[in-house]
C-alpha cells in the first residue's frame, strides 16, 4: 500500500469557467491556469503520482507545453489512473477537501465524487469530498483564490 498528498491553488479572476472536480459551476469568476485550472482535480492526481513516487503534475504535464492550454483536467486524471493501473496499483480511498469562501461547493461535491469514481475505476464510496471555508481569512477568504488538498491510498492490485 502506498500513500500520496496533493495540493494545489489558483487565482480567481475575470472571463473564466470556473471548473472543480470537472464540474462547472455558476460562479462571477473561474480559475487562471494553463489548463483549465481545476484545483481539485489537480491536487488528486499530485496524491496520485505522489503515491507512485512519479514526480508531480509540472513534470507530467508542463505548463510550458502548448498542447495542455486549456486542456480538460480530466484528461488528465485519465493518464494519471492509466499510470496507476500499468504500475499494479488501485485506488483504497481517496480524501479531498475544497477550501474556498465562494461559492458554496455541497451542491456539486456528489457530481465530482462520481466524475473521480467512473475515470478512477473505484466505488463511490471510495472516494470523499468535502469543502469548507476560511472563515473570510487569507486569500482564500478574501475570494482571491481557491485551493484544494487531496490524499489518497493506493493499493496493489
Amino acid at each position: 500500500m502506498r500513500v500520496g498528498i496533493g495540493y494545489d491553488v489558483h487565482k480567481l479572476v475575470d472571463n473564466r469557467d470556473l471548473i472543480i472536480g470537472g464540474v462547472n459551476i455558476p460562479h462571477e469568476k473561474g480559475l487562471l491556469g494553463h489548463s483549465d485550472a481545476d484545483v481539485l482535480t489537480h491536487a488528486l492526481i499530485d496524491s496520485i503520482f505522489g503515491a507512485l513516487a512519479v514526480g508531480d503534475l509540472g513534470k507530467h504535464f508542463p505548463d510550458t507545453d502548448p498542447k495542455y492550454k486549456g486542456v480538460d483536467s480530466l484528461k488528465l486524471l485519465k493518464y494519471a489512473f492509466k499510470l496507476m493501473d500499468e504500475m499494479g496499483y488501485k485506488i483504497g480511498n481517496l480524501d479531498c477537501i475544497i477550501i474556498a469562501q465562494a461559492p458554496k461547493m455541497a451542491p456539486h461535491l456528489d457530481k465530482m465524487r462520481k466524475n473521480f469514481a467512473d475515470i478512477l475505476n473505484t466505488d463511490l464510496s471510495n472516494i470523499n469530498i468535502k469543502a469548507t471555508t476560511e472563515e473570510g481569512l487569507g486569500f482564500t477568504g478574501n475570494r482571491e483564490g481557491i485551493s484544494s488538498q487531496a490524499i489518497c491510498l493506493l493499493l496493489k492490485k
